[in-house]
């Protein structure tokens, strides 16, 4: 990665009648980075990303999106940037040879046999380029909207929950295509994501909620500034445990992980206090590590609903 910002806006809000539901955000992606942006369903994801592709107007804010303003050059953006939606939007009756050269055409794309041949050689899909792309399963669809993405070779890809629905397995494999790409050939990535495995697999992520940006940085950065401390607790009875621990000051999360329960707060004297009585049998307590996933949920239990009367 260099030191060049593929996206640098500043201040980008949008408002839907009363509710603003992107709140002010600022934010700077370099080239050649896989950036996750993660954050609750309603909490303004999708649209901060169609407003950086264009397909949104915003209401306010400045900055650019690969050299071009995103307020006044949106239609030059568009041509170097690829969307990749959470909902497959290919022909299914179509093969996916058919598929990739009708977007092709929509490009007009010089060469199209030849850029679409290349495009199922480099995303594996060599062998079932006459298979229709309603017969796909989740893990050959999302190889097939990926290659769609990149058949115009944009610079940039904002990728909006792109295996959400897919196995573990074409997870992996779709994570790897990811980091070889912006490897080798310095393509920009903005993913939105639920999973934790995934974010931590970002070279840097932001945190939204209810519009607002509430943290940003590499995984550690995001984990060190939430100054949340965390307790891990096994035993019998973890749910009324967690119900008595929420109503105890200075604890400020109870959540179940499994056969345990992780009980954390900000107020490392406070939450010892509290946990204290109890630390006895049949309880076994253990001070561990914040994980993304405990400072995420913390983050939601801080933010406002914007939605909220």
């Amino acid at each position: 990665m260099n030191g060049e910002f593929a996206i640098d806006v500043r201040g980008m809000t949008k408002r839907f009648g009363h509710h603003t539901v992107v709140n002010g955000i600022d934010l700077q992606v370099r080239k050649g980075e896989v950036y996750g942006f993660l954050g609750p369903n309603g909490s303004g994801k999708t649209t901060f990303i169609r407003m950086l592709c264009g397909l949104l107007k915003a209401d306010a804010g400045s900055g650019t999106c690969l050299g071009c303003d995103v307020i006044r050059e949106s239609e030059s953006i568009k041509l170097q940037v690829g969307y990749m939606t959470q909902k497959f939007s290919f022909y299914e009756d179509l093969s996916i040879a058919e598929n990739l050269d009708f977007v092709a055409r929509m490009y007009g794309i010089e060469n199209r046999r030849e850029t679409v041949r290349a495009s199922i050689e480099k995303l594996g899909l060599s062998g079932r380029q006459s298979q229709l792309a309603g017969e796909l399963s989740g893990g050959w669809k999302q190889r097939l909207a990926l290659a769609a993405c990149l058949i115009h070779r944009p610079r940039l890809l904002l990728l909006d929950e792109p295996t959400a629905g897919v196995d573990p397995q074409a997870r992996r494999d779709f994570w790897e295509q990811i980091h070889e790409l912006a490897a080798t050939e310095e393509l920009t990535f903005l993913i939105t994501t639920h999973y934790m495995d995934e974010a931590e697999r970002c070279h840097r992520l932001g945190y939204i909620a209810y519009g607002n940006l509430l943290t940003c940085g590499t995984v550690s950065e995001v984990i060190a500034g939430s100054g949340l401390i965390t307790w891990s607790v096994s035993g019998p009875g973890l749910h009324e445990l967690s119900m008595q621990l929420r109503q105890c000051a200075g604890v400020q999360q109870a959540i179940a992980f499994g056969n345990r329960l992780h009980v954390g707060g900000c107020d490392e004297s406070a939450l010892e206090s509290a946990i204290a009585p109890f630390r006895r049998e049949p309880f076994r307590w253990e001070k561990i590590s914040s994980g993304l996933e405990d400072v995420f949920i913390h983050l939601m239990g801080q933010a406002k609903d914007n939605f909220a009367l």
